[in-house]
């Protein structure tokens, strides 16, 4: 793996009670790859034994009023991604593209490098977007709803 990926770097699809790592691109992105997933976005993701990481991402693009913070945006890609939802908001991608910069669960975020993320979204003209703190802790989900 890349100098900028962690040595826990996940190496598998999380279930539901696992965890994904957090990454941004680095400044030598390809721009097509920048195009795809774009500006502002959250990306999560896991590394693949040939050294290729499988990313899932989220920009809200069609600006939706529950995915305006960037943690919004990493929570939704973290949820498709173990849940292995059907999605055009994933790829392939070579490890160079991007750097690790934390984890996400479905219990929250640990950011390790919180300067990244704010170079990133600073670079997205997004930074009103950036995430308070270095730990974000998840709601749990609603109980189902009873049946009468």
């Amino acid at each position: 793996m890349s100098e900028l990926m962690g040595q826990d770097l996940p190496l598998e699809r999380p279930d539901a009670d696992g965890r994904a790592a957090l990454f941004v691109p680095t400044t030598a992105i390809k721009e097509d790859v920048l195009d795809t997933i774009r500006k502002g976005a959250a990306v999560v993701g896991f590394g693949n034994h040939d050294h290729t990481l499988t990313i899932y991402y989220e920009s809200n693009r069609f600006n939706e009023p529950n995915l305006l913070k960037w943690e919004q945006k990493a929570r939704k890609a973290f949820e498709r991604l173990a849940e292995n939802l059907p999605t055009v908001s994933k790829m392939t991608s070579k490890a160079e593209n991007f750097e690790q910069v934390g984890y996400i669960s479905s219990k929250g975020i640990i950011l390790r490098r919180m300067s990244k993320v704010l170079r990133w979204l600073e670079f997205s003209d997004a930074l009103d977007t950036a995430p308070a703190s270095e730990q974000i802790a998840f709601a749990p989900p609603p109980p189902p709803k009873k049946i009468a």
